[in-house]
Parts: C-alpha cells; structure tokens; sequence
C-alpha cells in the first residue's frame, strides 16, 4: 500500500528514486540517466526515432522476448499457469515479428538511429542478446541482428552481464 501511495500507483517496477521524486518505467528511467549524453541524439529527428524504437522495444520486444526468457528459463514451464502456457504460441509469433523488424532495419546499417550507439540500442541490447535463453527464438536466424549485437558489444566502455 506504501509503494502504491508513495512510490508507484501502477504497482511495477523498476522505479529510480530522483532524491524525494520517483520515476518508474525503465525506459523513462534509462533517458533521465542517459539526457546530455552522446547516448542521445543530438538531431531532433534522430532523438525522436531514438524514442520510437526505445517505444517499439517497451511494446513489441520486451513482453515477448523478455517474458518467454522469464518465464522459460527462470519460472520454468512446469510452473507456469495454464494461462501463461496457453500464451506462449501467440508471445513467440510476436517475437519473431519483433526480431524480424529489427532484421529488416538493422540491414546496411550499424546502429538504430543515425551511425552512432544510442539508448535505443542500449534498450534492445538488454533482451535481445539472451532472447535465446527461452529455447524458443534462434538469433542465427536474424544476421543484421547479430552483427549488431557485437557491434555493441565491441564499443569502448562495454561491460558484459551475466545471463
């Protein structure tokens, strides 16, 4: 009931706490701590595709991708209920779609937005590197996607995470 009143009346996390101010959402929280940074687009154009591919990853990658690594490799399927089961189909056709326009966009190019490293690349960085630990989606599949995932891997100041 505190975090509802006081931190966050969605109920989710993650939040960043901004000293007394909270910020919930990741994305919202990843653009506070990236703002005057060269993760940002300089380019109006370029910092508003920024954000519309950083919104393509909150609503087409993450909930499918994201959620079938969970509730596959961490939840496991014996205990999912008959409801998560009965989604899994639907959740790795989406997926695929995802993958699939992030395939068609990433060909011929290096990054998401213009020809330099930005937080929407930072943003489906984050599930797509382990979208395989599911079972379900095969990154050999996705080329473009690959040779981005070590383009930002190789970038100066890379810090590699455990799955």
């Amino acid at each position: 009931d505190a975090f509802l009143a006081s931190v966050n009346a969605n109920g989710r996390i993650p939040v960043l706490q901004i000293g007394d101010a909270f910020l919930p959402e990741s994305n919202a929280a990843c653009f506070y701590l990236a703002d005057g940074s060269a993760l940002i687009p300089d380019d109006r154009f370029d910092r508003a595709d920024m954000l519309r591919w950083m919104f393509f990853e909150q609503y087409n990658h993450e909930p499918n991708i994201a959620t079938l690594r969970f509730w596959i490799a961490f939840v496991g399927l014996d205990a999912l209920s008959d409801i998560q089961r009965a989604q899994i189909a639907a959740k790795r056709a989406a997926g695929e779609a995802a993958l699939d326009v992030m395939e068609k966009h990433l060909t011929g190019r290096r990054f998401f937005v213009g020809d330099a490293l930005s937080l929407a690349d930072v943003a489906l960085y984050a599930y797509t590197h382990v979208a395989e630990d599911s079972g379900l989606f095969a990154l050999a599949d996705y080329p473009a996607v690959q040779v981005w995932i070590a383009r930002v891997e190789g970038e100066p100041g890379f810090v590699a995470m455990g799955h």
